[in-house]
């Protein structure tokens, strides 16, 4: 059993959401390809890999666990950045979705900041929220990423804590800053039963 997920080409004032396809790469590549200082913690393919990464996206379409989109920018009418709905979850032993989570998320650096991330989230979550009947969206960032936890928190969503060892693409092997493993065990802690 599980919730396959399809998402549909969602539209606002800002930016349309269309679910990414290899004719969007030119205008993703081109994006990928901008300032990238203000990305931190975010991976952005690089213009010679954006084929790729919808070819990876689209292997993850199969599954019924991801539904990538290109965000559209209305004023220009060209591809600058990239979201996702994923992670389906469903009630026990049912179909019936219950959460999704909102993420994959980068933006050309011309596109940060005019409002078209924030319209993007409230697409999604309006239509997780009112076509989908969910009863949570998560969103996921880096605990140091203060820009994306502002982000986040600047379209209503509540910060409940911190997740450690949670990612399986990622772990065990993600450091912070100083070079330290991100771990739930801590070094004054590591040593009691």
């Amino acid at each position: 059993m599980g919730y396959r997920l399809e998402g549909p080409v969602l539209e606002g004032t800002r930016v349309r959401l269309e679910p990414l396809e290899q004719r969007h790469a030119p205008d993703l590549a081109r994006a990928a390809e901008e300032s990238r200082d203000s990305y931190g913690f975010t991976w952005v393919p690089r213009a010679d890999e954006v084929a790729d990464y919808i070819t990876t996206q689209h292997g993850r379409v199969a599954t019924g666990r991801l539904a990538p989109y290109a965000q559209i920018s209305l004023a220009t009418g060209r591809a600058v950045g990239a979201t996702a709905f994923w992670e389906p979850r469903t009630l026990p032993d049912t179909d019936v979705l219950y959460a999704v989570e909102v993420g994959f998320s980068w933006l050309a650096a011309s596109a940060q900041g005019t409002g078209i991330n924030a319209e993007s989230k409230l697409l999604l979550f309006r239509h997780a929220f009112e076509q989908w009947n969910v009863r949570r969206v998560d969103l996921k960032t880096d605990a140091r990423n203060e820009r994306s936890r502002a982000a986040i928190a600047s379209v209503g969503a509540r910060f409940e804590g911190v997740l450690r060892n949670w990612s399986r693409s990622w772990a065990p092997a993600r450091t912070a800053p100083c070079g330290t493993r991100r771990s739930s065990r801590s070094p004054t802690t590591s040593g009691r039963r």
